[in-house]
């Protein structure tokens, strides 16, 4: 295994130890006094739709670092538009993108790319104009980029492994993961059978939702509880966890963020810490630093419908005690 540690480590500022709030854009300017000045007979052209990429009405939410990964996008099971909503709600000193961000493999059989998946990406680049350190650490669906480690493309910096101090002091060490999954490496015939088998459980995982959806029902993944019914894929997950922990001990870090499993998990294990972000197919989940320097997994559908609900909520209870 070939790996590139010469990255150097992102070590925090004193303004982001502090927690400070990021620069917002200008406001659009509005024309002045239209409505006085207008001649006889003209209309006023309608106001533009809203843009998918600007902050939401509601507010947002700010972590000192954000761990993404197993995106897919260019695939029909990739769930962009709930990603989409999610970078909207949330901002962040750091922004990793732990691999399978882009699915070659898919797009090499046919071309799949949505609107929605162009507004991730251009949602991305934007938060690394406005400062954000994004690294970018590549998985096996898109390995084609791991021939441009050590450069970076719209101020998006692609390595082949990254490390990350929390504001605690632990040194966790990122990587997607799939360069110590032995199907991957010594039978990839296999792995892209398991794909393509993997594909068409999305696609019912899809349908399925939508039924769901229609009688009132919150998003569940179907795929994900039946991969997690198979004996063989419990023992493969946990056999990976413990691999990548002793890993990250090996390398002498507190522990290791990394995706590929389809499984988010903040655990302990032999004393070193063992983290997955999750994905954005099944999971929706990412692992966020908050501001105290907590390591939490947010899943956004869960977090979204609680923050909908409550609001109601909580006019209902301001007007009884009125």
């Amino acid at each position: 295994m070939t790996t590139t540690p010469a990255f150097p480590r992102p070590l925090p500022s004193p303004v982001a130890r502090a927690g400070h709030d990021v620069e917002t854009p200008p406001a659009r300017a509005q024309a002045p006094g239209l409505s006085a000045t207008l001649p006889p007979g003209f209309c006023v052209p309608p106001e533009p739709p809203a843009d998918p990429l600007d902050a939401p009405p509601d507010g947002v939410t700010r972590y000192r670092a954000i761990w993404l990964s197993d995106i897919h996008l260019g695939t029909q099971g990739c769930q962009a538009d709930y990603l989409l909503d999610f970078l909207r709600h949330h901002e962040s000193d750091y922004l990793y993108l732990v691999g399978d961000i882009i699915d070659g493999w898919h797009l090499r059989k046919g071309w799949h790319w949505p609107q929605a998946h162009n507004d991730v990406v251009q949602k991305m680049l934007r938060r690394a104009r406005k400062g954000t350190q994004v690294v970018y650490v590549p998985g096996n669906h898109d390995e084609a980029a791991r021939q441009f480690c050590g450069l970076a493309f719209g101020d998006i910096a692609v390595r082949d492994e990254a490390f990350h101090t929390t504001l605690t002091g632990k040194r966790l060490w990122i990587t997607h993961g799939d360069l110590f999954d032995g199907v991957i490496q010594h039978a990839r015939w296999l792995a892209y059978l398991g794909d393509s088998l993997y594909t068409l459980t999305l696609l019912l995982n899809r349908w399925f939702n939508r039924v769901r959806t229609r009688f009132g029902f919150p998003y569940w993944s179907l795929s994900q509880y039946l991969k997690h019914q198979v004996k063989n894929a419990v023992n493969f997950i946990s056999a990976f966890e413990h691999v990548m922990a002793e890993e990250a001990r090996r390398r002498g870090c507190d522990g290791v963020v990394c995706g590929h499993i389809h499984k988010p998990e903040i655990r302990d294990i032999d004393g070193l810490l063992y983290c997955n972000d999750g994905d954005w197919v099944e999971s929706l989940s990412a692992l966020v630093e908050t501001e105290d320097g907590d390591l939490r997994i947010v899943y956004w559908t869960q977090k979204r419908a609680a923050q909908l609900v409550k609001t109601p909520a909580t006019s209902a209870t301001t007007a009884t005690a009125a």
